[in-house]
């Protein structure tokens, strides 16, 4: 099941329709492990989608075009520092595929890439909520604790050894909450059929 995690006020007030989704995720074994071969499959057709000229008429989409301007009103230069689909595709075009990184990597590009909204993970089961600390948005638990920066890989990385995830995406005003879900549930997806 999908949650939308709480939103601090002054978040809301400043950024408007900004939010966080997330879901639980179990695996039996380990997370990171080599991905099977139909996971594999499916980065290489994707890698076969998306060429040069699907990379230049990326940005002019609505959802990238949202998270573009989300980024500059947050102050970051989404040239130099990609969003996240961005970031793949440009790697996907320097290294010449979507290379295989293991389970989770690898189902988190598929979801980031097929839905254009970005996903990270976390270990455990956790109620996630956007904060303000020092004047920054952040991804925080119910606790008020920090566990990533807005759109930056999350402080303490999934291990071999966690079995339970929480799989997490941003929201900006002009993404459709049902991207958001269904990049949530690709992800969630890839990794309950691997783990079954």
């Amino acid at each position: 099941m999908i949650r939308a995690g709480a939103v601090a006020p002054a978040i809301a007030t400043e950024l408007g329709r900004v939010g966080v989704a997330f879901c639980w995720v179990a695996c039996d074994g380990d997370p990171l492990r080599r991905s099977p071969p139909e996971l594999r499959s499916r980065l290489r057709a994707l890698a076969d989608r998306h060429r040069g000229a699907q990379a230049v008429a990326l940005r002019s989409r609505p959802i990238p075009h949202a998270y573009r301007v989300l980024y500059r009103y947050l102050g970051l230069e989404p040239d130099v520092r990609r969003i996240p689909v961005e970031e793949l595709v440009v790697a996907r075009l320097v290294g010449g595929s979507f290379a295989s990184r293991g389970l989770l990597p690898d189902a988190l590009t598929v979801a980031t890439v097929e839905t254009e909204v970005g996903v990270w993970a976390l270990a455990g089961e956790r109620e996630l909520r956007l904060d303000v600390v020092a004047g920054e948005p952040i991804v925080a638990d119910a606790s008020g604790g920090r566990v990533a920066e807005l759109f930056a890989p999350p402080d303490a990385p999934v291990t071999r050894r966690d079995r339970a995830l929480t799989l997490y995406a941003i929201g900006a005003g002009g993404v459709p909450d049902l991207a958001i879900e269904e990049a949530l549930w690709t992800a969630a997806g890839i990794i309950r059929d691997a783990c079954a």
